[in-house]
């Protein structure tokens, strides 16, 4: 069975409408291993591009490596070996950074909250073009530094694998049985009005 034959809404309830995009979003792990052209990875970017950002400081940087390339290989080396157990049939994988200094010296506080914006446009833009895009924290974030040369005043928040639909039968037993869109917590328990009651003496 193809991931893209999934319907989410049989695992997914919202509460209030909203948009089928948002909803249709999820982090599966079946991919093709067919090549993603470099035009629709443009798309991908063009729609973080436009993300919001603090000062219009547009922190978010991305490296990117196409499959079947030295690049890619060096790539899916830095990942976990859970991760690589599926990611093997990504067509890109993305290591996301954030710069935290402004053009002026000055520390920016909202820099991973803006490269997360920029994030997820891209991972809605995914979901327009019938991808799969699956951020991952499971990678060696100190390898990825030295080896990519990445400079200090950048942040490294995860790496992503980016690719089309494939069948879930290609995964691992383990990740078969849990190739599905999950669900999400209860309003009450992640919106609350007002503040947090005082402490207790």
């Amino acid at each position: 069975m193809n991931i893209s034959e999934i319907k989410v809404r049989d695992y997914r309830k919202n509460l209030y409408p909203i948009e089928d995009f948002i909803i249709n979003r999820w982090s599966a792990r079946a991919m093709s291993g067919a090549a993603l052209p470099q035009e629709e990875l443009l798309r991908l970017f063009e729609a973080a591009r436009w993300a919001p950002s603090s000062g219009n400081f547009q922190e978010w940087y991305f490296l990117y490596a196409h499959r079947n390339t030295e690049q890619f290989d060096h790539f899916f080396s830095l990942l976990d070996i859970w991760n690589q157990e599926w990611s093997v049939r990504a067509s890109v994988l993305l290591v996301v950074l954030s710069n935290r200094i402004s053009p002026k010296g000055k520390e920016i506080s909202t820099h991973a909250f803006d490269t997360g914006l920029a994030f997820e446009n891209l991972a809605l833009q995914g979901v327009a073009m019938g991808l799969v895009v699956h951020p991952m924290g499971g990678f060696n974030h100190d390898r990825a530094r030295a080896e990519l040369h990445i400079p200090e005043e950048y942040s490294i928040h995860c790496m992503a694998a980016i690719g089309y639909p494939g069948k879930i039968e290609d995964l691992s037993e383990y990740n078969q049985n849990r190739e599905y869109p999950n669900q999400r917590k209860e309003l009450n328990e992640m919106f609350q009005e007002g503040g947090f009651p005082p402490a207790s003496a």
